[in-house]
């Protein structure tokens, strides 16, 4: 194959892997702004279930309920008249189960969800399909002293001298 051949080959594969490059650009430009938008979505619900006043007051009697029970084992407790050992008494706050506060903040557990089966969907590779089928090229190409840029443009490098 003379020289001249081998540049058309050369320019027809830079156009070609700069085409089907360029071609994944618009699908890989939606899906990182539907995993931007669902990330801040699971954010802003993460946040407003965490200053809920129910959800504080769980997170409130859990403090208080392991600082109880720490109290009552590291210190002697007090033994009433029939002989038992008197256990702390703790207020009756009414306490929300984590599944009941899921239940009531629908949008955090939704867009959590959703945010949880875009990863298992593959979202994490396909909002970065070009640069992957970038450095695979890089990788093939290497064999040849060639490579390419995240765009898919040609880098013909200098062949290594052989003494």
């Amino acid at each position: 194959m003379n020289s001249l051949e081998q540049a058309e080959d050369l320019k027809a594969f830079e156009r070609r892997l700069t085409e089907y490059i360029h071609c994944l650009q618009p699908a890989t430009g939606r899906w990182r702004m539907l995993l931007i938008v669902v990330s801040v979505c699971t954010a802003t619900g993460a946040w407003n279930w965490l200053i809920d006043p129910e959800t504080q007051k769980t997170r409130d009697l859990i403090f208080t309920c392991s600082a109880v029970l720490i109290e009552h084992v590291c210190l002697p407790s007090t033994i009433s008249d029939t002989g038992r050992t008197e256990m702390h008494k703790t207020t009756s706050t009414p306490v929300v189960s984590f599944f009941t506060s899921l239940w009531n903040h629908p949008f955090f557990t939704i867009s959590c969800i959703t945010l949880i089966g875009l990863f298992f969907a593959g979202i994490h590779k396909r909002v970065v399909a070009p640069s992957i089928i970038a450095a695979r090229c890089r990788t093939v190409l290497a064999e040849y002293n060639m490579s390419c840029d995240d765009t898919g443009k040609l880098i013909l490098k200098p062949r290594p001298h052989v003494q």
